[in-house]
């Protein structure tokens, strides 16, 4: 289920509601049931995908408990196994096959079929990755094991970020099952204000810039220069909207019924740097990587050449984290690429930067940011290598289209929409690194606070892009 679909308009209220009535005890049921008619929109078969890693977890995790040495090893192990197992078997079959068959026909000119035809489960990456977090924390001891098998079921599938994220740790998310929430005007306010946002950013900014995004992206031989240019940069846009979107309305439903989710997204393109850049974009999948892939790795404890090795593993393994394909590697490689030279001139950026001013200084590295993080985008959005060869070879190409047929192929009042929208965005951005803007909305006076949220409900029926656009992240 979307949460930008009609079918949500009708869950999101009734579930919240009957989540109120029920009494405690049978809350988690709830939430249970409807986490599984909401996966069930999608393909109702993959949840039994979901139940398979969830008993072996579940059991793991007891396992893990009740034993020591080598057999609390082994627990762990299976529990990584079936999750990373279940994780290659549906995203890296076919990626797999097309390159063993691509070096097969190199030596012997042989091609093999595949067995299997799959489809990927919608947020298998995002829920594989949760559910491994838990037996990884049990076996640290970080977390007492979860012996209500509902419980621990629902922390899986929790509804609002089952599909794409935040990626939780038990120790923030289980206990909150057990609590006992009470109807919240306030906090239901700020639920459904934040909903409200989000909204926004993905059905009036990312949506009606998918429009374009898609149309010259899909067919990149049409164009060049301005066309290709412009298309990446409102992709950068999209996606940070789309997904961060997403994030909002994933922490706002979740806060209407009293639970708090982790932040996602901290302004990430106002960083000055990508090693900062990394700490506001996707942070429960930064973060995650850092503490279950980078620090035992050896993290910073290592040798420099060790340490720069490990960085840029694990920015290769998260590339392919998000797709089974070369492109994403290579922008996860860049990515990589970036940091470890970020560090190596670390001392020259100080030096050169210090010739300006502070706020100059601020804004040239913010600039060379974010065009480092468009130009690895282009590795994202690209379908093949080859269309990803394409765009950057033709982007600054001497274009052959108007201004009129550029702004035509966005359409005029498509462009109006999405320009005021980025203002928008930028607005509360700015206002955002200073104040708290729930709090500001909240204190302004009464005739204000509900101008401005029939101001973004208008806007957003107005001129949403409502053609049920799957969020981006849905595919990882």
């Amino acid at each position: 289920m979307l949460f930008n679909s009609f079918e949500f308009i009708l869950f999101f209220p009734l579930v919240t509601f009957l989540f109120f009535v029920f009494p405690y005890k049978y809350r988690w049921m709830l939430l249970l049931a409807s986490s599984c008619v909401f996966y069930a929109f999608f393909k109702w078969e993959y949840i039994f995908i979901l139940l398979f890693t969830i008993i072996i977890d579940y059991y793991a995790g007891i396992w893990i408990d009740q034993t020591n040495g080598i057999k609390r090893k082994w627990a762990l192990a299976i529990s990584l196994i079936a999750n990373i197992g279940v994780l290659a078997l549906f995203k890296y079959y076919y990626f797999i096959i097309d390159n063993f068959n691509a070096v097969s026909y190199k030596i012997n000119q042989t091609h093999y079929n595949p067995l299997w035809h799959f489809i990927l489960p919608i947020g298998l990456s995002f829920h594989t990755f949760q559910a491994m977090s838990y037996t990884i924390e049990v076996y640290r001891g970080n977390q007492k094991v979860e012996r209500n098998f509902g419980i621990y079921a629902l922390y899986v599938m929790f509804y609002p970020q089952l599909v794409a994220g935040p990626i939780e740790r038990p120790q923030n998310v289980l206990h909150q099952f057990y609590e006992k929430f009470d109807f919240d005007y306030e906090r239901v306010k700020s639920g459904l204000r934040l909903m409200l946002w989000g909204m926004f950013k993905k059905v009036v900014i990312a949506d009606n810039l998918s429009v374009f995004v898609d149309q010259v992206y899909g067919d990149l031989g049409k164009y060049q220069g301005m066309p290709l240019l412009i298309a990446t940069l409102f992709y950068s846009i999209q996606i940070f909207c789309d997904f961060s979107g997403y994030s909002d309305i994933a922490l706002g439903s979740a806060r209407v019924m009293g639970f708090n989710l982790m932040k996602n997204f901290d302004r990430p393109y106002s960083a000055k740097s990508i090693s900062e850049f990394w700490k506001r974009w996707h942070i429960s999948l930064s973060t995650w990587f850092r503490d279950y892939l980078y620090i035992p790795l050896g993290g910073n404890r290592v040798s420099t050449p060790r340490k720069y090795l490990n960085l840029f593993l694990v920015f290769m393994v998260s590339g392919l984290w998000h797709g089974a394909s070369w492109n994403f590697v290579i922008w996860g490689a860049l990515h990589g690429f970036y940091q470890i030279m970020g560090q190596l001139t670390k001392n020259i950026q100080t030096k050169f930067f210090g010739l300006f001013g502070e706020k100059l200084s601020a804004a040239l590295q913010n600039i060379i940011t974010i065009a480092l993080v468009v130009f690895a985008w282009i590795f994202f959005r690209a379908p093949k290598f080859d269309d990803a060869k394409y765009v950057i070879k033709n982007m600054f190409a001497i274009s052959s289209h108007s201004s009129k047929e550029i702004i035509n192929l966005i359409g005029t009042q498509n462009l109006i929409v999405v320009l005021l929208g980025i203002l928008i965005l930028e607005v509360v951005q700015w206002m955002q690194s200073t104040k708290d803007m729930g709090r500001w909305v909240e204190n302004r006076p009464s005739w204000q606070r509900w101008s401005i949220y029939y101001f973004f409900l208008l806007f957003i029926l107005t001129y949403g892009y409502f053609g049920e656009v799957q969020f981006i992240y849905f595919q990882f």
